[in-house]
């Protein structure tokens, strides 16, 4: 019997990379787009750091070239395809809204396209997200919660959103998605919130740094671990039917809180080191997002299993690991200690 293939958009961030090792761990052949970069070595980073670059097959590709989408659509024949490239840092698309409108929401469009031109059978996946709800309608976000996105990254995730919806019920496309909340790891960025947390206590702890200069730190999400996150995605495509689905702990806290996790995961007390900059407020805030993961847990049997806590040890734990690595020699040629 051949292995089942699986196409990810997006392979080389957070979730497609774990998404990619779980795919493998279930005895699928994986094959990955990648935008082509100019910095060699840059793109698959996150693949080499969980040891499985060599067991995928990777492409050139891009969101916005439809052709370069049904080429290897063509070429790869997949059973499964898992869109999750996406300007996805909320805070650039305020900067780079029509970047942000077109390769996360026309991009999206254009790998169902590609697909109903060439694998209308191939069932799809849509990373789509909270922060569609934005200035949330209801205190708990279900499937059922009314949109109001507060970002152009919401709106272009909206768009995507839609355009599968719409792709479902007008070709009969197997197409799910899966409006994930806050999900995050050690290899999660450096510019988003909950790396910044973690980098920063690292650094303070090995003394490269004395404070730590955040934005609303009162802001309230509702975080889970993306390996959580990515079985819940693969959940989604072994359904008989598609539908879309609420991914969350559906427990909520505060950016403060998970400051002082980090901190204490390295010994000291994040008041002592966290400031408050306004310059990093967002122009329209988000204020709290919790999702209802009941749906999820009903249909799909999915639940979380790696707390929060757990989650910011890690990533702690990760951080201190790559700077130490990366300290410098000393003048006698040898690593000098923090």
């Amino acid at each position: 019997m051949s292995k089942r293939r699986a196409l990810i958009t997006g392979i080389s961030g957070q979730d497609g990379t774990y998404l990619a090792q779980l795919l493998l761990e279930k005895g699928y052949e994986v094959f990955g787009v990648v935008r082509r970069s100019s910095h060699a070595g840059i793109f698959d980073h996150r693949l080499k750091w969980l040891g499985i670059r060599d067991a995928v097959t990777l492409f050139d590709g891009n969101l916005l070239d439809l052709s370069s989408l049904c080429r290897i659509v063509q070429e790869t024949q997949p059973d499964e395809v898992y869109n999750l490239a996406a300007q996805s840092f909320v805070m650039s698309s305020w900067q780079q809204p029509i970047l942000t409108a077109e390769v996360t929401g026309i991009g999206a469009l254009n790998v169902l396209e590609a697909l109903r031109l060439t694998r209308p059978k191939a069932r799809f996946y849509q990373a789509s997200s909270s922060e569609m709800f934005g200035l949330a309608q209801e205190t708990v976000q279900s499937e059922s919660t009314p949109f109001y996105p507060r970002s152009p990254y919401g709106v272009a995730k909206l768009f995507a959103h839609w355009s599968t919806v719409n792709y479902r019920e007008s070709f009969g496309m197997h197409a799910s998605s899966g409006i994930l909340f806050n999900h995050e790891s050690p290899l999660r960025g450096i510019e988003f919130v909950t790396r910044k947390v973690t980098d920063g206590a690292a650094r303070i702890k090995l003394g490269l740094e004395t404070e730590l200069r955040l934005g609303n730190i009162d802001a309230r999400r509702d975080w889970g671990h993306a390996r959580d996150y990515v079985r819940a995605m693969w959940m989604m495509l072994q359904q008989d039917q598609p539908d879309d689905y609420v991914v969350a702990t559906g427990r909520t806290s505060t950016v403060r809180e998970m400051c002082e996790i980090a901190f204490e995961a390295v010994g000291l007390r994040a008041d002592d080191h966290v400031v408050v900059d306004p310059a990093f407020f967002r122009p329209a805030e988000v204020d709290v997002l919790l999702g209802n993961p009941a749906k999820a847990r009903r249909v799909l049997g999915w639940k979380p299993e790696i707390s929060l806590d757990q989650l910011i040890r890690e990533m702690v734990e990760a951080d201190l690991a790559r700077l130490r690595a990366a300290r410098p020699m000393s003048p006698a040629g040898t690593q000098g200690s923090f």
